[in-house]
C-alpha cells in the first residue's frame, strides 16, 4: 500500500475568478482522507503549504497579474513536492493549475537526484502551453506545460530544474488550444491526444501506448487532473468550462488504467472552485476519481444522493 502525503495549495492567483483557494478545504470535507484510508492506504495531511511573502519581481507583458505571488508559490511548493516524495505519494490539492509550476518541479527535481526519468500525464481541457511572454490573458495557470518543457520565456521565474523532454508528456483530453500554444506545441514530440483521438481510437489504446513509454524507462509518473478535464455536465466546479469533456465512466476508466499500471508516482488535482459547485457534487467526484487512482474497483463505488 501506499504512504499518501495531501498538501493543500490554495492558490488562486493564476486566473481570475476567485474561488480556487477553498478547494483544499473542499478536498478535506469531501472525504479525501477516508477515502485513501478505506483502501488501505496511509494517509498524512501535511496541511496548507504556505509561502513566502511575495517579493517585487516583474515582467515585460503587462498582461500578467500576480506574478510574485506565483512565483512565491512555486518555490514554496516545488520544495514541498520534492520533500514529500521522499516519505510517499504526494497528493497536492489545489488551487488553480498555476500550482503545477511548482509540484512539476518539485517532482522533476526528485526525479533527477535519484536518477530516473520524469513523465507527466495533463489530463486537462487546455494544454497551459504559454510562456509568461506569449500570454494574452495574463493568467499563469496556462503556462506550467511550457515552463516543465523548458521553454523560453519564463524569467523571473527560476529555471526550471532537468527540463521534462516533449517525449515524456501526454496531454490527454485537450480540447481548447489557442494558435501561439498549437505552434509552440507543434516544435515538441509532446503525445497530443485531444478529444478528437479519444472519440475515435477510445481510452485505452492511447494511454495504454504512453503508459507502456513510462514503464519502459523506468520512469515516474506525475498525474495532473484538472477539473475540466470533465465534462462540465458532471463537474460544474470550475472557472473554465469547456463542453465536450470525459463522462463519468471515461474518467474512472482513466483513473483504474492508471491504478493497474503501478506508475504513478505524484497526483495534482486542481482548478476546483467550491462557490461554483452544487452541494459538493464536483468535490465528492473527484474524490471519487482519486479513489479509482489508488485501488477502488468499479461495483465497490458508493450511491450518491443526487
Amino acid at each position: 500500500m501506499t504512504h499518501c502525503i495531501l498538501l493543500g495549495a490554495p492558490v488562486d492567483e493564476g486566473q481570475r475568478r476567485p474561488g480556487c483557494l477553498m478547494g483544499p478545504a473542499a478536498y478535506r470535507v469531501a472525504g479525501i482522507a477516508d477515502t485513501l484510508a478505506a483502501l488501505g492506504h496511509g494517509v498524512e495531511d501535511r496541511g496548507d503549504v504556505v509561502p513566502a511573502a511575495p517579493g517585487q519581481e516583474s515582467c515585460d507583458n503587462p498582461a500578467v497579474h500576480h506574478l510574485p505571488e506565483i512565483i512565491s508559490w512555486t518555490n514554496a511548493l516545488r520544495e514541498a513536492t520534492s520533500a514529500a516524495l521522499t516519505d510517499g505519494m504526494p497528493i497536492i490539492m489545489g488551487g488553480d493549475h498555476s500550482l503545477a509550476l511548482g509540484s512539476v518541479a518539485g517532482v522533476a527535481a526528485h526525479a533527477a537526484s535519484i536518477s530516473r526519468p520524469q513523465f507527466v500525464i495533463w489530463l486537462d481541457a487546455h494544454s497551459d502551453f504559454h510562456s509568461i511572454r506569449t500570454t494574452t490573458s495574463g493568467n499563469l495557470h496556462g503556462t506550467p506545460m511550457a515552463y516543465a518543457n523548458g521553454r523560453p520565456g519564463f524569467a523571473p521565474l527560476p529555471p526550471f530544474p532537468n527540463p521534462i523532454p516533449g517525449g515524456n508528456i501526454c496531454m490527454f483530453g485537450i480540447r481548447s488550444v489557442d494558435p501561439a500554444e498549437h505552434g509552440a506545441m507543434q516544435e515538441t514530440d509532446i503525445m497530443v491526444n485531444d478529444m478528437r483521438v479519444l472519440d475515435e481510437r477510445g481510452i485505452v489504446a492511447p494511454l495504454s501506448a504512453f503508459l507502456d513509454r513510462v514503464a519502459a524507462a523506468n520512469g515516474m509518473l506525475h498525474v495532473s487532473l484538472d477539473v475540466d478535464f470533465l465534462d462540465p455536465s458532471i463537474a460544474p466546479a470550475v472557472g473554465t468550462t469547456v463542453p465536450g469533456g470525459a463522462t463519468f465512466r471515461e474518467a474512472h476508466l482513466v483513473m483504474e488504467l492508471l491504478h493497474e499500471s503501478g506508475l504513478v508516482t505524484s497526483l495534482d488535482l486542481v482548478e476546483l472552485n467550491p462557490f461554483l459547485d452544487d452541494r459538493g457534487r464536483t468535490a465528492k467526484l473527484m474524490v471519487d476519481l482519486v479513489g479509482s487512482l489508488m485501488g477502488r474497483k468499479v461495483f465497490d463505488r458508493p450511491t450518491r444522493s443526487y
